[in-house]
């Protein structure tokens, strides 16, 4: 029988549930276990699809095309394991489902409540990843904090399931905060303590307790919490601050986190965590031989988060090339011809991002002419794509005007276009090319040797395209369509013959990278950036 684990937080949030989550799994799979995590977030959209990056970080994106929470990311790259549209939950999505049954009458006309109808959607959903038979674990993160008011049915939910399943079958792991008051030199129990009681209320006792800090947990903070947030004092596990989030899992193998939820779940397993890749990452992570400065050009660079993908593939990439990468983030519409020389000064290496929108376009445009004149590596990623398009037919082509039709809808060149099959849609959510598509790459090409194949399949997430009436014009002066998708001819990758690496892709290589399998477009990439060092 699948083992449901739900993870709660407390006094503040952006504690990291999605890492304690994550790393968690990753301890349990490592012991031979079938683990996976599925998020559930109060708030009452319907997916982060329609939310700007400033709201909610990244959108990440399934194989099967779901626009998801970022956790996701985390989640993926911690296991290596695809999620899907079942991993991640929202209000939006448990309120509508319940709304449409309700016009369709399947309630009997009954009236309709949050306890139990909605409670029961939730019910469903949070066992439906279970009775798969595919897991013998399900973790459950619970987004927001206890106490918030549109927390409340996902806690009655846990509640009624404690009661259901039974205490073998499940259990609950609150993550909260543990202060450090540097007037009063010491850690403070009473945040920890208060939320626990805020949980309480609700009818939930936390079985382990993950306390969030900055200094280490002595035995009487640990005692204090057991005693007064009534859980056993091997159940109150220290989550101190660490150099990056892959030290996370080991720092929660030290703690016995696995062994403790093993233990509780009645669960046996012989095998220790086998986790020698995982410390060999870390290993070159930690002690990289080289170093290179990469410049991420995009239009949301005040939250890191908005491209936290990105941010952890350059990770994984640079730990693949034992070199250490820095990244720095430049505002597109920082840029323009008169300083572009200055702002992309001592880089080895460029990665327009992805967005929407005509904000920072003439910066990413200004960015890519100088880092192709001046043979500086560049990456381009779905929208820093088609502006890799927009700036060659502008500058090589001489097409005055050149644009993308989401930015001028009466350019004289649409060289990027709206898809054919996105022209009579009217809602903005969930409606993009989205998920996994299949591209052929052409033999002899940078891609090519990148991948070391000729079929590949990438995750997208867009709803404008190359236009191939402009195809043969491109070819011939020598930017190369050398990924497309055999089933609709769709342009996927783009490269210069003649520029050390020049590589954009329509699609999201970022969000397919993990520790174990990073990706090669970015591990390409960054040995690029540092063969251009190495040759100032």
């Amino acid at each position: 029988m699948t083992k449901y684990i739900f993870v709660t937080g407390g006094v503040t949030s952006s504690l990291g549930k999605g890492i304690i989550a994550a790393s968690l799994a990753k301890l349990l799979q490592a012991r031979g276990l079938k683990v996976t995590i599925q998020k559930f977030d109060p708030y009452i959209n319907i997916d982060p699809g329609t939310l700007n990056p400033y709201e909610h970080g990244e959108c990440y994106v399934t194989e099967d095309g779901a626009e998801t929470d970022l956790d996701l990311g985390h989640y993926e790259r911690f296991l290596n394991v695809p999620t899907s549209q079942a991993n991640n939950v929202t209000t939006g999505r448990i309120y509508s489902h319940v709304i449409e049954q309700e016009r369709a009458g399947a309630y009997l006309g009954k009236t309709v409540q949050v306890v139990p109808h909605i409670t029961d959607e939730i019910k469903r959903r949070m066992l439906l990843l279970g009775q798969s038979g595919e897991y013998d674990i399900v973790i459950t993160e619970l987004g927001g904090t206890v106490g918030d008011i549109e927390s409340l049915p996902f806690i009655e939910a846990v509640r009624q399931l404690r009661w259901e399943l039974g205490n073998n079958d499940s259990l609950v792991i609150h993550l909260t905060l543990v202060p450090y008051l540097a007037a009063a030199g010491e850690l403070k129990t009473k945040p920890t303590q208060h939320s626990v009681k805020t949980l309480l209320e609700y009818g939930v006792q936390p079985d382990i307790l993950v306390c969030r800090t900055e200094h280490k947990l002595n035995n009487d903070i640990r005692k204090k919490l057991a005693l007064f947030c009534n859980v056993n004092i091997n159940a109150v596990v220290e989550s101190i601050d660490a150099p990056t989030i892959y030290d996370v899992p080991l720092n929660m193998l030290k703690e016995q986190l696995d062994k403790t939820v093993l233990a509780k779940l009645k669960l046996s397993t012989k095998n220790e965590p086998d986790l020698e890749n995982w410390k060999s990452f870390l290993g070159r992570l930690k002690n990289p031989t080289d170093e290179v400065n990469i410049g991420l050009v995009g239009k949301y660079v005040e939250l890191p988060d908005a491209y936290k993908s990105i941010a952890e593939a350059f990770i994984h990439a640079g730990a693949t090339n034992e070199t250490r990468v820095k990244v720095k983030y430049i505002a597109a519409e920082s840029v323009n011809q008169e300083n572009v020389s200055e702002k992309l000064k001592g880089l080895d290496g460029v990665l327009v991002a992805p967005g929407f929108g005509e904000r920072g376009l003439e910066g990413k445009l200004e960015t890519i002419r100088f880092v192709r004149e001046n043979k500086i590596p560049f990456f381009g990623i779905c929208l820093g794509m088609q502006c890799s398009v927009i700036e060659f037919g502008r500058n090589v082509l001489g097409l005055k005007g050149a644009n993308s039709f989401e930015m001028d809808e009466h350019t004289p060149h649409p060289v990027i276009n709206l898809m054919e099959e996105q022209k009579n849609i009217k809602n903005m959510g969930g409606t993009m090319r989205l998920g996994a598509y299949d591209c052929e790459i052409k033999k002899g090409t940078k891609a090519y040797g990148v991948y070391g194949k000729s079929k590949i399949s990438e995750r997208h997430r867009h709803r404008y395209e190359f236009n191939n009436a402009y195809l043969k014009d491109y070819e011939n002066a020598g930017m190369i369509a050398s990924g497309i998708n055999p089933s609709t001819g769709l342009v996927e990758i783009v490269e210069l013959k003649d520029h050390p690496f020049f590589v954009a892709g329509q699609f999201h290589p970022e969000l397919k990278s993990t520790v174990v399998n990073p990706h090669p477009l970015f591990v390409s990439f960054v040995a690029a950036a540092l063969t251009h060092k190495k040759s100032q």
